[in-house]
């Protein structure tokens, strides 16, 4: 490489750390507007963040970045391979952003930041119409720009592939039908199952301190690293990583459904381990993010449901759990708890969702993002059709918005094509703990430990390090060694529900 080019990948690598600080700081005052900020602020504040916005989308389609794109793209084969990564990633998202006018981007991150504020409140009334105008104006402000950016074969591919490279329409129809159609058949199976595991051992109130207390116990065996990160209370349970010596966790509390926050902090701090644990080699680059959404939500999932909802895991933590609501489950053994814990039945809300049904969820808000994105379905029409979805594949009907349409903060923050990503997580990380089981033969004896380290080292090794070093089917074929396969989760579901509900027993 010229020394001309030697210089220009050197600004080149100045000019997106630059970018990553003004990303860290908008970062910063979204997690402060959904912790804490006061009402009468948030208007300024969402003034602030489409300001910040509107600069940063200007320096990644500026005529600099252009110039550093031109100059080096040539020569990309001789680069570092961490230059020449953040090079693909800048040059994919110059693409994609210049054919948006910087005013229209401008109005779209104000519009969002103030919609995230409006179903706060929509939610808290459950009031759909309030934030109907809203998210009307998103859905229109999306759907123009995939006609900015183009597509092959179906609209919603362009925003799958933001969240999850190479994802397609056509790929996620055959694989959920596939996963869809094995759930289904072991539903079957454990509502006529004889042993019904008593949902009524966990009516028991537990309350916020102690549920923070149990949590902040297994968030140190997971491996979170307390001087990098922190918890805090918010409406929607969320992870942000400003850096990887300060990633963010919150949650949501509710003293009669301990399962929701317990859980939620896990799912959380999976998240946050990932990002705590990337490669600081790629600190101030666009590469220290998570590979994909789908490899993201694999980490969560992964420390949520793969081990925290495995009967090693509660063998090993429950006399914790027993001691700090004591007297509460005194009377309640562990495997009557786990059971309870792990039993399956129809929901309303994803987050609480038990990890059977839980995909089920997640198809029925692909389906509809699909349709709206194909001009099959109208805002106007949106909360019917998502109840009907619920009384087709769950058998429930939500009764208020609340716990319907509502219930998600993603569509108000325009996070269209980011749903799927949980399911496809889900199948990630079920893939990835088969592997793990190869190489690691006392899994189980490890989760009844105290400590987690061998587990987060290799997904470390395997998965953290990289950020988005590497691509997500890369990730995924090097470690398995094989493409995506959900037959890895369909195993793990029947062989976890078969000793919840005692299929295989008279």
């Amino acid at each position: 490489m010229s020394e001309s080019n030697q210089k220009l990948e050197q600004e080149f690598l100045e000019y997106v750390k630059k970018i990553s600080a003004f990303e860290e700081a908008l970062s910063l005052v979204y997690w402060d507007l959904r912790t804490g900020a006061p009402e009468k602020g948030t208007t300024q504040r969402s003034e602030v963040i489409g300001t910040l916005s509107g600069e940063i989308f200007k320096m990644k389609v500026s005529e600099e970045m252009a110039a550093f794109i031109a100059g080096l793209w040539l020569e990309k084969d001789g680069l570092s391979d961490v230059t020449r990564r953040s090079l693909e990633e800048c040059k994919k998202e110059y693409d994609l952003n210049k054919k948006i006018p910087a005013a229209e981007y401008e109005a779209y991150t104000k519009l969002v930041a103030q919609a995230e504020n409006v179903w706060t409140t929509a939610r808290a009334t459950n009031d759909y119409a309030l934030f109907e105008p809203y998210l009307e104006k998103i859905i229109a402000s999306k759907r123009q720009f995939i006609e900015y950016w183009g597509y092959k074969e179906n609209p919603y591919d362009t925003l799958l592939d933001q969240y999850e490279p190479g994802m397609t329409v056509a790929i996620l129809d055959d694989v959920f039908a596939k996963l869809r159609e094995s759930i289904l058949v072991l539903r079957q199976r454990v509502e006529a199952a004889k042993h019904q595991p008593d949902p009524t051992l966990l009516h028991k109130r537990v309350s916020k301190e102690h549920q923070k207390a149990f949590s902040m116990r297994i968030l140190a065996k997971m491996g979170f690293d307390f001087a990098a990160g922190r918890l805090d209370d918010t409406v929607h349970p969320f992870a942000t990583g400003l850096n990887t010596g300060d990633v963010r966790i919150t949650t949501r509390y509710d003293e009669d459904n301990f399962k929701m926050a317990v859980f939620g902090i896990i799912h959380e701090g999976g998240h946050a381990i990932y990002e705590q644990n990337i490669s600081p080699k790629l600190i101030g680059t666009p590469l220290s993010n998570g590979a994909s959404m789908g490899i993201h939500e694999s980490q969560s999932l992964f420390y949520e449901i793969i081990l925290g909802s495995s009967f090693a895991f509660w063998q090993s933590n429950y006399k914790d759990f027993q001691e700090i609501t004591a007297p509460a489950f005194d009377d309640v053994s562990v495997e009557e708890f786990y059971r309870a814990v792990n039993i399956s039945e129809s929901s309303l809300i994803r987050i609480e969702a038990d990890t059977l049904t839980y995909p089920l969820h997640i198809m029925i808000r692909y389906e509809l993002e699909k349709a709206i994105m194909n001009g099959e379905i109208g805002v106007a029409d949106l909360r019917d059709a998502w109840n009907d979805k619920y009384e087709a594949y769950l058998g429930v009907r939500p009764g208020n918005d609340a716990d319907g349409i509502l219930q998600d903060i993603h569509w108000s923050g325009g996070d269209f094509g980011y749903f799927p990503s949980y399911a496809l997580g889900y199948m990630y990380a079920a893939q990835l703990f088969a592997t793990m089981s190869k190489e690691i033969p006392n899994v189980s004896e490890i989760l009844a430990s105290d400590d987690y380290t061998v587990i987060r080292e290799w997904l470390t090794k395997n998965v953290h390090q990289f950020g988005m070093l590497k691509k997500p089917l890369a990730i995924l074929q090097d470690t398995t060694g094989e493409g995506l396969n959900p037959e890895y989760l369909i195993q793990l579901l029947n062989d976890r529900y078969d000793f919840i509900y005692k299929l295989n027993e008279v």
